[in-house]
């Protein structure tokens, strides 16, 4: 699974060939969280309510970008939160 962002220690990842809503991933240390790209929601995992306001920041800067690797299953690196 290709790492598409990476900030403050986490990681975003897309599983490409997944099927169901378009959603990434996302890994804090031994924290996991899988968002929803359309509603930006944490819809599985156990993420640090922080980490997911970083991520969900992040996310809202970068939906489009994300929901185009979604349909296209093409993998495309994007800057981290700043």
């Amino acid at each position: 699974m290709p790492v598409i962002a990476r900030f403050y220690g986490i990681l975003i990842k897309m599983y490409f060939k997944e099927h169901g809503i378009s959603h990434f991933h996302a890994i804090y240390g031994e924290y996991n969280g899988v968002f929803e790209i359309e509603s930006l929601e944490m819809i599985e995992g156990d993420l640090p309510s922080r980490s997911q306001k970083m991520i969900k920041e992040w996310a809202s800067l970068y939906k489009k970008e994300l929901s185009e690797m979604w349909t296209l299953q093409k993998f495309k690196k994007l800057p981290g939160l700043e």
